[in-house]
């Protein structure tokens, strides 16, 4: 089959230009965030890392990324050296700008490579859908959103991810899919949530025999087990010698934060919060008891304990529990059937679990599910249908991370047209099913994308001309609760899709 045109390489330059203009546009504080990480991570010994207190944005990540941030500290005492004074709270001249945007891009060439191997690695009969997941996902406005204007490091960890998940299609590469999964988690530990999946699917297509479940390959087994204490030690080693890893602990799940973020994410809980904001209303008609110190709250959870007016109180266990519940039925179907496409499914719904469930969730998180799922979404019609709500929600609900107007146009031309033109080409490419269709699925997802519309001029034009600055929190809760129930929706969908195949 003939080289695709454009190439992934070709389309990714492109899209660096484009990338590169947008260096001067709005950066949220995520920006001083990782400028505070550069400075902490160069001035101060190992040691004081994870004490560190001067600016309010610790480190909280694992000390893989922190590694990461020392690196890119050597490079950038060369561009301006003030970046790297920890008192320097704030700072942001414009080479201390480009410098971090460019670390951006440059280190969102794992993903490129990532996704070259993807295709590369596809049957020749799927070389084409995956060649048009592959361009979906390099071209993500979540990507651009998140990583080009807000600021983030995500191509680059989703590039390690889908890399991950690459090598574990052949079986040659199932070793090198759980140790690069395992270097993932030392970078960010967000992704613990998909371990479940790693860890049934790598026990059962490495560890154990294929004539017999019951059997072990001692061997993988041994090479398995020594890769991850080499990662793990190496990298969380220091801190166990210190003595620092309940301070390290601490910093990475900090559970006094509340259950919602400042602006909901589109999750179960926000759809739990929106009730509860709709009882306080009536409550006084049904005769509910109200918690009057949680009246005067809107979000409930930017810091300390999330609470409710009318409705019970959510606890970080109750979290857990719903999400590891909501996980096993995949895990249960990927053990007895340990094939790559099951496999991406559950690292999915996982994903899905951990969102739509999970402790102070962030809106970002969302690509947790959108990015593996895209690997799948063109597999047959089946998975296209639940996909769609997901690619329309899943945008739809960053659009408040760029609230300034100068990125009004960015945020909405280019994800209407990215969604337009890859849900188009999907139609067009995903092959009919040899199962039936949901149908109410197909009515579903086209009556959410049609509301999309009206939603987004609502809360992006038509509310600041009515309203001004009142009630600034409405279209923030409309746009959540809107997502949130095209996020289970698609949930539920895929959910059948995966049972049914």
């Amino acid at each position: 089959m003939a080289e695709q045109y454009p190439s992934i390489a070709q389309c990714a330059v492109l899209a660096t230009a484009f990338k590169v203009l947008l260096f001067p546009a709005y950066r949220s504080t995520d920006f001083e965030v990782h400028r505070n990480w550069l400075a902490l991570t160069y001035s101060l010994p190992i040691k004081q890392w994870y004490y560190e207190e001067t600016s309010e944005w610790t480190l909280d990540y694992p000390p893989g990324f922190a590694y990461f941030e020392w690196l890119l500290a050597q490079v950038a005492q060369f561009f301006d050296s003030n970046i790297l004074e920890v008192e320097n709270l704030g700072y942001d001249s414009w080479q201390a700008v480009y410098f971090q945007r460019t670390t951006v891009i440059l280190a969102e060439s794992l993903l490129i490579y990532a996704l070259n191997c993807y295709v590369r690695s596809s049957p020749q009969s799927a070389k084409q859908t995956s060649y048009a997941a592959a361009l979906s996902i390099l071209l993500s406005p979540a990507l651009l959103i998140i990583d080009h204007v807000h600021f983030q490091y995500n191509g680059f960890l989703y590039g390690i991810l889908v890399l991950s998940l690459v090598c574990a299609r052949k079986q040659s590469g199932h070793l090198s899919s759980g140790l690069m999964f395992a270097l993932l988690l030392c970078f960010k530990h967000i992704y613990l949530y998909l371990a479940p999946a790693y860890f049934v699917y790598l026990l059962r297509v490495y560890c154990l025999g294929s004539m017999s479940r019951l059997s072990v390959h001692w061997g993988n087994s041994l090479k398995l087990g020594s890769g991850l204490v080499i990662i793990f030690g190496s990298i969380f080693g220091p801190f166990l010698y210190w003595r620092q890893l309940d301070q390290l602990l601490s910093r990475l799940f900090p559970f006094a934060r509340g259950l919602c973020h400042a602006y909901w994410a589109p999750n179960i809980w926000s759809m739990y919060s929106f009730t509860d904001r709709v009882l306080l209303l009536v409550a006084p008609r049904l005769g509910f008891v109200i918690d009057q110190n949680a009246v005067n709250s809107v979000t409930r959870g930017l810091v300390g304990d999330t609470s409710f007016a009318c409705l019970p109180s959510i606890s970080p266990r109750t979290t857990f529990l719903l999400t590891l519940v909501s996980q096993m039925p995949s895990l249960v179907k990927l053990f007895p059937q340990p094939s790559w496409e099951t496999f991406v499914g559950a690292v999915t719904l996982c994903g899905y679990s951990s969102f739509l469930f999970g402790w102070h969730v962030h809106e970002k998180a969302i690509l947790l599910v959108v990015i593996p799922f895209s690997l799948l979404a063109l597999k047959d019609r089946r998975y296209l249908g639940a996909f769609r709500p997901l690619a329309v929600a899943g945008h739809v609900s960053l659009f408040p991370l760029l609230f300034t107007a100068a990125e009004f146009p960015i945020k909405t031309v280019y994800t209407v047209f990215w969604l337009l033109l890859f849900l188009l080409v999907f139609d067009r490419l995903a092959p009919v099913p040899s199962r039936p269709r949901v149908f109410l699925l197909d009515r579903f997802s086209l009556l959410y994308i049609t509301v999309s519309i009206p939603l987004i001029a609502y809360c992006s034009l038509v509310h600041q001309f009515v309203f001004g600055e009142r009630y600034e929190f409405i279209p923030l809760m409309f746009t959540s609760s809107y997502s949130a129930i095209g996020v289970a929706g698609s949930w539920i969908g895929f959910l059948v899709v995966y049972f049914t195949s």
